[in-house]
């Protein structure tokens, strides 16, 4: 089965109202609020058609968390101007993001070692985890810019504070996940990044045959 056709209850109702929206807001002429609502609705199907696409398989806690992190940051954010109205908004998802593209670096260099403790140090792993994360955060600001730019929208805020505040929080997300990923490899502890690591891992454990729990 595909991981669109093993989405939880909670996801599948995130999109039916994301589809509602679409109509709704197209009935009404409503066509800024239409196209935000069809693009959050296609990017949310990006994750789990990508991993369908690698023969991976996205557990179900991971895809509501996509789902989630892409409703807040452009239906919430720029529909209905969550960032304006909280001003903590947009720290918590850049913080969320990025814990979530250290999980992701982490996984894929765990993936290249198929799942071997010891085939490289795991500071080294950690190391990269952290890359990742901040070449993906730093790649969202030119989202961020492009999107100002080309749309008229307002994600960058205050322009450069608000972009190094953004990598700041993006610093200390990357910081926390790729802790988490080494205290995992050295003790298979990490509090819940590391849970989402086990979780990941024995739901595609043929990418990862050399893994072994002592």
């Amino acid at each position: 089965m595909s991981d669109l056709g093993n989405a939880n209850f909670l996801t599948r109702l995130i999109w039916l109202a994301l589809s509602l929206s679409v109509l709704i807001s197209l009935a009404l002429g409503r066509w800024s609020l239409a196209f935000v609502s069809l693009a959050t609705l296609v990017l949310s199907f990006t994750p789990p058609l990508l991993a369908n696409r690698w023969s991976l398989t996205l557990p179900r806690p991971f895809l509501l968390a996509t789902t989630l992190f892409i409703v807040g940051s452009i239906f919430l954010g720029e529909a209905f101007d969550f960032y304006e109205r909280l001003w903590w908004w947009d720290l918590f998802l850049h913080g969320f993001a990025a814990i979530g593209f250290g999980l992701f670096g982490f996984l894929f260099v765990f993936m290249l070692f198929e799942g071997d403790r010891f085939a490289a140090p795991p500071l080294a792993i950690a190391y990269i985890s952290f890359c990742v994360s901040m070449m993906m955060g730093a790649s969202w600001e030119i989202f961020e810019y492009g999107m100002d730019q080309l749309f008229g929208l307002n994600m960058q805020k205050s322009g450069l504070d608000d972009t190094m505040g953004d990598l700041m929080i993006n610093f200390a997300g990357a910081i926390f996940a790729s802790g988490s990923g080494f205290l995992y490899l050295k003790g298979g502890r990490g509090g819940l990044v590391g849970s989402a690591i086990s979780l990941f891992v024995q739901r595609n454990a043929r990418f990862y045959r050399r893994f072994r729990k002592d």
